[in-house]
Protein backbone atom coordinates (compact mmCIF):
# COMPACT_ATOMS: atom_id res chain seq x y z
CA UNK A 1 0.00 0.00 0.00
CA UNK A 2 1.17 3.49 -0.84
CA UNK A 3 -2.04 5.40 -0.09
CA UNK A 4 -2.30 7.81 2.84
CA UNK A 5 -5.98 6.91 3.42
CA UNK A 6 -7.27 3.35 3.33
CA UNK A 7 -11.02 2.80 3.45
CA UNK A 8 -12.28 -0.64 4.44
CA UNK A 9 -15.95 -0.87 3.60
CA UNK A 10 -18.84 -1.44 1.28
CA UNK A 11 -19.58 -0.59 -2.32
CA UNK A 12 -23.23 -0.52 -3.39
CA UNK A 13 -25.31 0.57 -6.32
CA UNK A 14 -27.91 3.08 -5.12
CA UNK A 15 -31.39 2.78 -6.61
CA UNK A 16 -33.07 6.05 -5.65
CA UNK A 17 -36.78 6.87 -5.95
CA UNK A 18 -38.33 10.22 -5.07
CA UNK A 19 -41.59 9.86 -3.11
CA UNK A 20 -44.08 12.29 -1.57
CA UNK A 21 -44.11 10.13 1.56
CA UNK A 22 -42.76 6.79 2.69
CA UNK A 23 -45.16 3.83 2.50
CA UNK A 24 -46.60 2.40 5.68
CA UNK A 25 -46.77 -1.35 6.29
CA UNK A 26 -48.81 -3.08 3.60
CA UNK A 27 -49.15 0.14 1.60
CA UNK A 28 -48.11 0.91 -1.97
CA UNK A 29 -46.96 4.44 -2.83
CA UNK A 30 -46.16 5.62 -6.34
CA UNK A 31 -42.82 7.36 -6.75
CA UNK A 32 -40.76 9.04 -9.45
CA UNK A 33 -38.35 7.44 -11.92
CA UNK A 34 -35.58 5.29 -10.47
CA UNK A 35 -32.14 6.91 -10.54
CA UNK A 36 -29.07 4.67 -10.50
CA UNK A 37 -26.04 6.05 -8.68
CA UNK A 38 -22.79 4.62 -7.28
CA UNK A 39 -22.83 4.39 -3.47
CA UNK A 40 -22.04 2.27 -0.42
CA UNK A 41 -20.54 3.71 2.77
CA UNK A 42 -17.01 2.57 1.99
CA UNK A 43 -17.00 3.64 -1.65
CA UNK A 44 -18.68 6.94 -0.79
CA UNK A 45 -16.08 7.72 1.85
CA UNK A 46 -13.23 6.90 -0.53
CA UNK A 47 -14.71 9.01 -3.34
CA UNK A 48 -15.28 11.96 -1.00
CA UNK A 49 -11.64 11.83 0.08
CA UNK A 50 -10.40 11.29 -3.46
CA UNK A 51 -12.33 14.23 -4.89
CA UNK A 52 -10.64 16.44 -2.30
CA UNK A 53 -7.24 15.31 -3.56
CA UNK A 54 -6.38 12.69 -0.94
CA UNK A 55 -4.22 9.71 -1.84
CA UNK A 56 -6.84 7.04 -1.06
CA UNK A 57 -7.54 3.36 -1.69
CA UNK A 58 -10.63 1.22 -1.07
CA UNK A 59 -10.57 -2.34 0.22
CA UNK A 60 -13.91 -3.90 -0.65
CA UNK A 61 -15.78 -6.21 -2.99
CA UNK A 62 -18.16 -5.91 -5.94
CA UNK A 63 -19.88 -8.41 -8.20
CA UNK A 64 -18.97 -9.24 -11.78
CA UNK A 65 -21.95 -7.30 -13.09
CA UNK A 66 -22.88 -3.88 -14.51
CA UNK A 67 -23.35 -2.41 -11.02
CA UNK A 68 -19.84 -3.48 -10.05
CA UNK A 69 -18.39 -1.88 -13.16
CA UNK A 70 -20.33 1.33 -12.45
CA UNK A 71 -18.76 1.49 -9.00
CA UNK A 72 -15.23 0.82 -10.20
CA UNK A 73 -15.60 3.53 -12.86
CA UNK A 74 -16.81 6.05 -10.27
CA UNK A 75 -14.00 5.22 -7.84
CA UNK A 76 -11.32 5.53 -10.51
CA UNK A 77 -12.78 8.80 -11.80
CA UNK A 78 -12.34 10.23 -8.29
CA UNK A 79 -8.71 9.09 -8.17
CA UNK A 80 -9.32 6.17 -5.80
CA UNK A 81 -6.93 3.21 -6.03
CA UNK A 82 -9.11 0.13 -6.70
CA UNK A 83 -6.34 -2.46 -6.57
CA UNK A 84 -7.78 -3.87 -3.32
CA UNK A 85 -11.37 -4.10 -4.59
CA UNK A 86 -11.94 -7.75 -5.39
CA UNK A 87 -14.54 -9.18 -7.73
CA UNK A 88 -16.89 -11.63 -6.02
CA UNK A 89 -19.11 -14.38 -7.39
CA UNK A 90 -21.95 -12.73 -5.43
CA UNK A 91 -23.87 -9.78 -6.89
CA UNK A 92 -22.86 -6.22 -6.16
CA UNK A 93 -24.57 -4.79 -3.09
CA UNK A 94 -27.63 -2.65 -3.71
CA UNK A 95 -29.17 0.12 -1.60
CA UNK A 96 -32.86 0.84 -2.20
CA UNK A 97 -33.43 4.48 -1.26
CA UNK A 98 -36.55 6.63 -1.02
CA UNK A 99 -36.17 10.41 -0.83
CA UNK A 100 -38.97 12.70 0.35
CA UNK A 101 -39.41 16.35 -0.75
CA UNK A 102 -37.55 17.65 2.33
CA UNK A 103 -34.43 15.73 1.20
CA UNK A 104 -34.65 13.08 3.92
CA UNK A 105 -34.10 9.46 2.96
CA UNK A 106 -34.80 5.92 4.12
CA UNK A 107 -32.56 3.08 2.97
CA UNK A 108 -32.74 -0.70 2.68
CA UNK A 109 -29.39 -2.37 1.90
CA UNK A 110 -28.88 -5.78 0.26
CA UNK A 111 -25.18 -6.39 1.02
CA UNK A 112 -24.37 -8.92 -1.72
CA UNK A 113 -20.62 -9.07 -2.37
CA UNK A 114 -19.92 -6.91 0.69
CA UNK A 115 -20.88 -9.86 2.91
CA UNK A 116 -17.94 -11.84 1.55
CA UNK A 117 -15.25 -9.44 2.77
CA UNK A 118 -13.27 -11.56 5.24
CA UNK A 119 -10.78 -10.77 8.04
CA UNK A 120 -7.94 -12.34 6.06
CA UNK A 121 -8.53 -9.77 3.29
CA UNK A 122 -7.14 -7.01 5.52
CA UNK A 123 -4.06 -8.73 6.91
CA UNK A 124 -1.33 -7.24 4.74
CA UNK A 125 -2.60 -3.86 3.56
CA UNK A 126 -1.47 -1.23 6.08
CA UNK A 127 2.10 -0.44 5.05
CA UNK A 128 2.43 3.26 4.23
CA UNK A 129 -1.10 4.10 5.41
CA UNK A 130 -1.61 7.20 7.59
CA UNK A 131 -5.25 6.58 8.50
CA UNK A 132 -7.71 3.74 7.97
CA UNK A 133 -11.45 4.41 7.85
CA UNK A 134 -13.84 1.55 8.62
CA UNK A 135 -17.64 1.49 8.44
CA UNK A 136 -20.19 -1.20 9.18
CA UNK A 137 -21.82 -2.38 5.95
CA UNK A 138 -19.29 -5.24 5.91
CA UNK A 139 -19.14 -8.18 8.37
CA UNK A 140 -18.35 -7.23 11.98
CA UNK A 141 -15.49 -9.76 12.33
CA UNK A 142 -13.79 -8.06 9.37
CA UNK A 143 -14.34 -4.62 10.93
CA UNK A 144 -12.87 -5.66 14.27
CA UNK A 145 -9.94 -7.44 12.64
CA UNK A 146 -9.17 -4.39 10.49
CA UNK A 147 -9.17 -2.15 13.56
CA UNK A 148 -6.89 -4.52 15.48
CA UNK A 149 -4.42 -4.92 12.62
CA UNK A 150 -4.26 -1.18 11.94
CA UNK A 151 -3.64 -0.47 15.61
CA UNK A 152 -0.85 -3.06 15.69
CA UNK A 153 0.78 -1.27 12.75
CA UNK A 154 0.51 2.14 14.41
CA UNK A 155 -2.01 3.38 11.83
CA UNK A 156 -4.57 5.94 12.99
CA UNK A 157 -8.08 4.41 13.05
CA UNK A 158 -11.32 6.26 12.31
CA UNK A 159 -14.45 4.14 12.69
CA UNK A 160 -17.79 5.33 11.34
CA UNK A 161 -20.30 3.42 13.48
CA UNK A 162 -22.93 3.26 10.77
CA UNK A 163 -25.14 1.36 10.59
CA UNK A 164 -25.01 1.08 14.38
CA UNK A 165 -23.83 -2.27 15.72
CA UNK A 166 -22.37 -3.67 18.93
CA UNK A 167 -18.56 -3.67 18.92
CA UNK A 168 -16.29 -5.21 21.52
CA UNK A 169 -14.76 -2.96 24.20
CA UNK A 170 -11.34 -4.03 22.87
CA UNK A 171 -12.20 -2.65 19.43
CA UNK A 172 -13.58 0.62 20.77
CA UNK A 173 -10.44 1.09 22.87
CA UNK A 174 -8.26 0.95 19.74
CA UNK A 175 -10.04 3.81 17.97
CA UNK A 176 -8.39 7.17 17.48
CA UNK A 177 -11.69 8.67 16.29
CA UNK A 178 -15.20 7.31 16.76
CA UNK A 179 -17.57 8.94 14.25
CA UNK A 180 -21.30 8.74 14.93
CA UNK A 181 -24.42 10.74 14.22
CA UNK A 182 -26.59 12.00 17.08
CA UNK A 183 -28.91 8.98 16.89
CA UNK A 184 -26.00 6.54 17.04
CA UNK A 185 -24.54 8.53 19.95
CA UNK A 186 -27.83 8.17 21.82
CA UNK A 187 -27.87 4.44 21.05
CA UNK A 188 -24.42 4.11 22.59
CA UNK A 189 -24.80 6.30 25.68
CA UNK A 190 -28.55 6.84 26.17
CA UNK A 191 -30.85 9.67 25.06
CA UNK A 192 -29.79 13.10 26.25
CA UNK A 193 -26.41 11.92 27.51
CA UNK A 194 -23.39 14.20 27.44
CA UNK A 195 -21.33 13.47 24.33
CA UNK A 196 -18.27 13.20 26.58
CA UNK A 197 -19.63 9.83 27.72
CA UNK A 198 -18.60 8.46 24.31
CA UNK A 199 -14.99 8.59 25.48
CA UNK A 200 -15.91 6.37 28.43
CA UNK A 201 -16.42 3.60 25.85
CA UNK A 202 -12.72 3.65 24.98
CA UNK A 203 -11.96 5.79 21.90
CA UNK A 204 -9.37 8.56 22.20
CA UNK A 205 -11.72 11.09 20.58
CA UNK A 206 -15.17 11.18 19.01
CA UNK A 207 -17.04 13.27 16.45
CA UNK A 208 -20.83 13.50 16.47
CA UNK A 209 -22.54 14.74 13.31
CA UNK A 210 -25.65 16.83 13.98
CA UNK A 211 -27.24 17.17 10.53
CA UNK A 212 -27.95 20.78 9.58
CA UNK A 213 -26.55 21.94 12.93
CA UNK A 214 -23.01 20.76 12.09
CA UNK A 215 -20.95 18.55 14.39
CA UNK A 216 -19.50 18.19 17.87
CA UNK A 217 -15.85 17.26 18.40
CA UNK A 218 -15.30 15.36 21.64
CA UNK A 219 -11.79 15.36 23.09
CA UNK A 220 -10.38 14.78 26.55
CA UNK A 221 -10.41 18.52 27.19
CA UNK A 222 -14.09 18.99 26.31
CA UNK A 223 -16.57 19.34 23.45
CA UNK A 224 -16.17 21.79 20.56
CA UNK A 225 -19.26 22.69 18.50
CA UNK A 226 -18.69 23.13 14.77
CA UNK A 227 -21.47 25.00 12.96
CA UNK A 228 -22.63 24.08 9.47
CA UNK A 229 -23.26 26.50 6.61
CA UNK A 230 -26.99 26.89 6.04
CA UNK A 231 -28.04 25.35 2.74
CA UNK A 232 -31.24 24.14 1.09
CA UNK A 233 -31.16 20.34 1.19
CA UNK A 234 -32.07 18.46 -1.98
CA UNK A 235 -30.92 14.96 -0.99
CA UNK A 236 -29.14 13.96 2.21
CA UNK A 237 -28.09 10.55 0.87
CA UNK A 238 -24.40 9.96 1.60
CA UNK A 239 -23.85 13.18 3.53
CA UNK A 240 -22.43 11.31 6.50
CA UNK A 241 -20.01 9.47 4.22
CA UNK A 242 -18.96 12.76 2.65
CA UNK A 243 -18.18 13.99 6.16
CA UNK A 244 -16.18 10.84 6.94
CA UNK A 245 -14.13 11.07 3.75
CA UNK A 246 -13.37 14.75 4.24
CA UNK A 247 -12.46 14.19 7.89
CA UNK A 248 -10.05 11.40 6.99
CA UNK A 249 -8.49 13.37 4.13
CA UNK A 250 -7.79 16.33 6.41
CA UNK A 251 -6.42 14.20 9.25
CA UNK A 252 -4.10 12.38 6.82
CA UNK A 253 -2.88 15.81 5.70
CA UNK A 254 -1.93 16.72 9.27
CA UNK A 255 -4.94 18.78 10.38
CA UNK A 256 -6.06 18.71 14.00
CA UNK A 257 -9.47 17.15 14.70
CA UNK A 258 -11.41 20.41 15.07
CA UNK A 259 -9.98 21.85 11.85
CA UNK A 260 -10.70 18.58 10.04
CA UNK A 261 -14.29 18.63 11.31
CA UNK A 262 -14.78 22.21 10.12
CA UNK A 263 -13.82 21.18 6.59
CA UNK A 264 -15.90 18.01 6.80
CA UNK A 265 -18.99 20.02 7.79
CA UNK A 266 -18.55 22.22 4.72
CA UNK A 267 -18.18 19.16 2.47
CA UNK A 268 -21.28 17.49 3.90
CA UNK A 269 -23.32 20.69 3.58
CA UNK A 270 -22.25 21.06 -0.05
CA UNK A 271 -23.18 17.45 -0.79
CA UNK A 272 -26.83 17.79 0.29
CA UNK A 273 -27.42 20.54 -2.27
CA UNK A 274 -27.04 17.99 -5.09
CA UNK A 275 -28.88 14.71 -5.73
CA UNK A 276 -27.23 11.35 -5.13
CA UNK A 277 -24.26 10.34 -3.02
CA UNK A 278 -20.95 10.17 -4.90
CA UNK A 279 -22.10 12.50 -7.74
CA UNK A 280 -22.84 15.20 -5.13
CA UNK A 281 -19.38 15.32 -3.54
CA UNK A 282 -17.30 18.48 -4.04
CA UNK A 283 -13.74 18.94 -5.15
CA UNK A 284 -11.41 21.31 -3.33
CA UNK A 285 -12.09 23.83 -6.12
CA UNK A 286 -15.83 23.59 -5.49
CA UNK A 287 -15.14 24.62 -1.90
CA UNK A 288 -13.05 27.56 -3.03
CA UNK A 289 -9.83 26.05 -1.65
Amino acid sequence: MNSDVLVVGSANADLVVAVDRRPAGGETVLGGDTVLSPGGKGANTAVAAGRLGADVALLGAVGDDPYGRLLLDSLRAAGVDTGLVRTSDRPTGIAYITVTPDGENSILVSPGANSGLEPADVDAVFDGVEIVVVSLEVPLPTVEHAVARAAEKGVKVLLNLSPAAKLSPETLAKLDVLLVNEHEAAWLTGPGADFRKLLDLGPKTAVVTLGAAGAAVVEAGGVTEVASPQVEAVDTTGAGDAFAGALAASLADGADLVSAAKRAVRVAAFSVTRPGAQPSYPTAADLGE
